[in-house]
């Protein structure tokens, strides 16, 4: 029987908010844009963690290649912090990735919208047509 929360979704959840300040108010690179920390996924022996972010403005990875650079240059200073921080034997090694499951759900929201005002145009269309055949 498995426990309800994993110890790597632990860590995963307070490297999350740790990186997230950390990146927010230490890093001082002006390359750097307004990067949000949407998830990190801790490997099964706590060696690496892959954290996963979006940059405001930036909509795909070759986009955000630069602040990902950035953020890739900066792990050795991230992990001395978060080892402050987080009282843990190993810290992971930090690994960054674009995020594109946001990007993802705008264009899916964006398609189910589409489908659904072009279901409501048919719609009345049949709707006025039934009325002018009934009259």
């Amino acid at each position: 029987m498995s426990r309800e929360f994993k110890r790597t979704d632990r860590i995963g959840e307070q490297l999350q908010k740790e990186l997230a300040q950390l990146i927010q108010f230490q890093v001082k690179d002006p390359r750097l844009g307004m990067v949000t920390v949407n998830h990190v996924r801790i490997s099964p022996d706590l060696g690496h963690a892959d954290v996963f972010v979006t940059v405001l403005g930036k909509d795909s990875e070759a986009e955000a290649k630069d602040d990902l650079a950035v953020l890739n240059s900066a792990t050795g200073f991230l992990r001395r912090e978060v080892g402050k921080a987080i009282k843990m034997r190993v810290l992971p090694q930090l690994r960054f990735r674009y995020d594109t499951s946001l990007v993802q759900g705008q264009k899916l929201s964006s398609l189910i919208e589409k489908a659904v005002s072009e279901d409501k145009a048919r719609n009345q269309d049949d709707s006025a047509d039934q009325n002018q055949q009934e009259d």
